[in-house]
């Protein structure tokens, strides 16, 4: 047998010593045990991602299901103000601490952690990643059902952090009734499955406004372009959200879990049956 020079490209399939592939994924804080991990991304900002991943965990709650919420948009964190957290997050020698909801719902995110809310966190990308991957290791979540992982918008360092450091079941696109929407949903599916992590499939957030006196909806933002786009790459559409401002207020003022209206509770069955 010839030496192994370690360039496993130029020996055959049989060589004992060839190396496997090896994963990138990094083991959960020991006091955590997450049954299923789901991401909620988007290829741009400001379609509502945040308001997806509370009204999610809100609607997977009154299921009877334990989830948390990891905020991994450091730079923008919105999930503490949509369920009224103020309170910093504690630890210990054991790690981090998540601080739990009204409702029970144990969040994680970088305003927990800074000296005020207003603080700006200006860091390099290598450092945002490497704490959001810390949010996984580092931080005891208990037991849980579900994660879920509020992403920032695009393809960039953090988003690639989550898939490879984390076990990612699936992830949830969410998106805008614009004409960009193709590109913009075609970039995250595309990145999904470098991968090799399913799409759930799409939610589509301001699809319309329901006029409180007549009952006709008007499509602010133009017509939907949202069922050509699934079509497209043979995804579901999971849910059309409404321009609804009582969702709005609810989620301003810290009391996303009381909204009697989730536009999300078939999304969550759809996962819950999964």
């Amino acid at each position: 047998m010839s030496e192994c020079t370690h360039d496993c490209s130029s020996c055959g399939e049989s060589c004992g010593e060839r190396t496997q592939p090896q994963s990138l994924q990094a083991p959960a804080h020991e006091l955590s045990h997450i049954k299923k991990v789901i991401a909620v991304v988007s290829g741009k900002g400001g379609v509502g991602k945040s308001l997806v991943t509370s009204s999610l965990a809100a609607a997977m709650q009154r299921l009877g299901k334990r989830c948390g919420i990891l905020d991994a948009d450091i730079t923008g964190p919105s999930i503490p103000k949509a369920f009224g957290i103020h309170t910093r997050a504690a630890g210990s020698e054991l790690g981090l601490y998540p601080v739990e909801s009204k409702g029970g719902i144990p969040v994680m995110s970088l305003n927990l952690l800074t000296e005020h809310e207003t603080d700006p966190v200006v860091w390099r990308g290598p450092i945002i990643a490497g704490t959001v991957k810390q949010f996984w290791t580092d931080v005891i979540w208990g037991e849980l059902d579900y994660l879920f992982v509020d992403m920032p918008p695009g393809t960039g360092d953090v988003p690639l952090t989550v898939f490879q450091s984390l076990p990612v079941d699936g992830i949830i696109v969410v998106t805008s009734p614009q004409d960009l929407v193709s590109m913009i949903v075609t970039k995250a599916v595309k990145m999904a499955e470098l991968m090799n992590i399913p799409v759930v499939g799409l939610v589509e957030n301001y699809s319309y406004f329901q006029c409180p006196d007549c009952g006709k909806q008007h499509r602010i933002f133009g017509e939907s372009h949202i069922d050509a786009v699934a079509a497209e790459h043979s995804l579901k559409v999971l849910a059309r959200l409404p321009i609804d401002p009582a969702l709005a207020a609810a989620s301003d003022a810290g009391e996303i879990e009381s909204i009697e209206t989730n536009y999300l509770a078939g999304v969550a069955e759809l996962l819950e049956a999964q």
